[in-house]
């Protein structure tokens, strides 16, 4: 689930789908019309946060919120809710520290416009970055920082997301992507976390930084956001910070795992708090500036709220499409008003959302400290709601949950592992399927077999160990574990033992390892 992008267009287009055509250079959209919404109107929904965000807590029982209202220039909402930990009286503040997760994208583009202007999002990655290239070989030239910040390349959807998962670095992953296979190049759309990372590392290495220093010096220094970071360890040291949180099976709630997002920092591993992120939605609905100052150019801040790629086609005729941008989702509602938003989750704990109508110079923030139950996208709509209509238009948090819920059940396997079939053939004597494996995405693998035959399946670079569960005759299963697991997946090898794939990993048929020569 890690970086989704889901909220999107909700409100306006429905969620971001994975189809959409675009090219470089769009044209500047039309002129925002006329605020619609005066003082008492934003003045209505922030009297009634409170309650929306303590009613989506008791609800969900999510641990920690944090939520930050900005209206013209002015932060007219800053507060913390819950606990940091469950179980714990730590309290959330405006201060405490959250994973934001795929909120880190818009983060991440405010960065290159500061860093690369308008010019620099035409220019092709690759030069920049060692080792990166893509499958076609015409597309690795001319990919640039806007067809990877847009999710246009071609690469498929969460491309090295399951490289990240085994414990690969961000280098390995980055020149990895070759394997990939592409759809056409500037006439589709899938979401992709390294293909984003890719083009942000493009811009480091040219200005001879690391992106983590490149971030801070471009916006984190100059705009006084003083929690916010893109290392992991500055999140982990952090004393103020919200623990993520996953739901048992009886509906509890417990930090069970810490997520270290660096391998893709630029595209999920900001942490940031309410009051910084605050901060940051000033700058942006005031072009750039803070207090007077110009920290990111004006009008290269603009360009990455363009439309660059259509990421959700209309559903319905009188339906609206659905756009992304540089980092953003960009949708506009009847009134012709652009809505840029971002969500992130985290399934290992974290669930955040940003939506701003830049027209009104009106946004929000909501940090949560669960994997995405819905809190943080329903509470950013029902604020929005309340401020244009007086009242919620329909009860979000189980449409939104329904939603990640569909998109981790699309991901799990068809077969029911848990129950072998009937008449089961038995497994092949345990020296069959042992020895050395090796695929050229993934990467060494190692099948070993206990004293007991029970085999165990090795997997990355600092091995993964998995136990493997016989199904049927030369097929056995294990539990996928990490940020994308999907629960039971399949291990079939061929009858001669000299090669195997493993289910979840093959969706872009890269997932057969093969033995090496020196395994008998």
């Amino acid at each position: 689930m890690e970086g989704v992008s889901l909220l999107g267009c909700m409100a306006a287009a429905g969620l971001t789908a994975l189809l959409g055509v675009s090219a470089p250079g769009p044209s500047p959209p039309p002129p925002q019309p006329p605020p619609q919404l005066d003082d008492a109107d934003v003045q209505r929904a922030v009297d009634q946060l409170d309650q929306v965000v303590e009613a989506a807590m008791k609800r969900t029982g999510a641990p920690g919120v944090a939520v930050a209202v900005v209206h013209e220039g002015e932060v007219v909402h800053l507060k913390g809710y819950g606990v940091r930990k469950a179980g714990e009286k730590a309290a959330v503040n405006a201060d405490t520290v959250f994973q934001l997760a795929s909120v880190s994208k818009p983060i991440a583009s405010t960065v290159v416009a500061g860093a690369v202007g308008v010019d620099g999002w035409s220019e092709p990655v690759a030069p920049n970055v060692p080792d990166f290239r893509l499958k076609d070989p015409w597309v690795t030239r001319h990919v640039t920082a806007a067809d990877l910040f847009s999710h246009r390349s071609g690469l498929p959807d969460h491309a090295g997301d399951l490289l990240e998962d085994l414990g690969y670095d961000r280098a390995y992953v980055l020149s990895h992507l070759r394997y990939e296979p592409l759809a056409p190049f500037r006439a589709s759309y899938a979401y992709t976390n390294f293909g984003l990372t890719a083009a942000a590392q493009a811009v480091a290495d040219e200005k001879n930084t690391s992106w983590e220093k490149l971030a801070a010096d471009t916006l984190y220094k100059p705009a006084g956001m003083t929690s916010t970071s893109s290392r992991f360890e500055d999140f982990a040291k952090a004393r103020n910070r919200a623990w993520g949180h996953v739901e048992t099976a009886d509906g509890d709630w417990t930090a069970r795992y810490v997520r270290d997002p660096d391998a893709q920092s630029p595209a999920g591993g900001v942490s940031s708090s309410a009051r910084d992120m605050a901060v940051w939605l000033r700058l942006q609905l005031a072009d750039g500036k803070l207090d007077g100052e110009q920290i990111i150019d004006a009008e290269a801040l603009e360009r990455t709220h363009w439309p660059e790629s259509v990421a959700n086609p209309p559903g319905a005729p009188a339906a609206r499409t659905g756009f992304y941008g540089l980092g953003w989702n960009v949708s506009y509602d009847d009134a012709g008003r652009l809505r840029l938003s971002h969500t992130g989750a985290f399934a290992l704990g974290a669930h955040t959302n940003v939506t701003m109508l830049p027209g009104e110079q009106l946004g929000i923030v909501v940090l949560t400290n669960t994997s995405p139950v819905g809190v943080a996208d329903a509470v950013a709509l029902d604020f929005f709601d309340i401020a244009e209509h007086g009242k919620v238009s329909r009860d979000w948090i189980p449409l939104v949950d329904a939603l990640y819920q569909q998109q981790e059940d699309a991901g799990r396997s068809k077969t029911d592992y848990a129950h072998p079939p009937s008449g089961a053939e038995p497994a092949k004597p345990a020296g069959t399927y042992t020895g050395t494996f090796r695929s050229d995405y993934y990467g060494p693998a190692q099948v070993v077999a206990g004293t007991d035959g029970t085999l165990t399946l090795r997997l990355g670079p600092k091995p993964q160990s998995y136990r493997l569960t016989h199904y049927d005759g030369d097929t056995f299963s294990f539990r996928t574990a990490g940020e994308n697991a999907v629960g039971l997946t399949g291990v079939t090898f061929t009858p001669d033992g000299k090669s195997f794939t493993v289910e979840y990993l093959n969706a872009e048929g890269l997932g057969t390892f093969t033995r090496t020569p020196s395994t008998p």
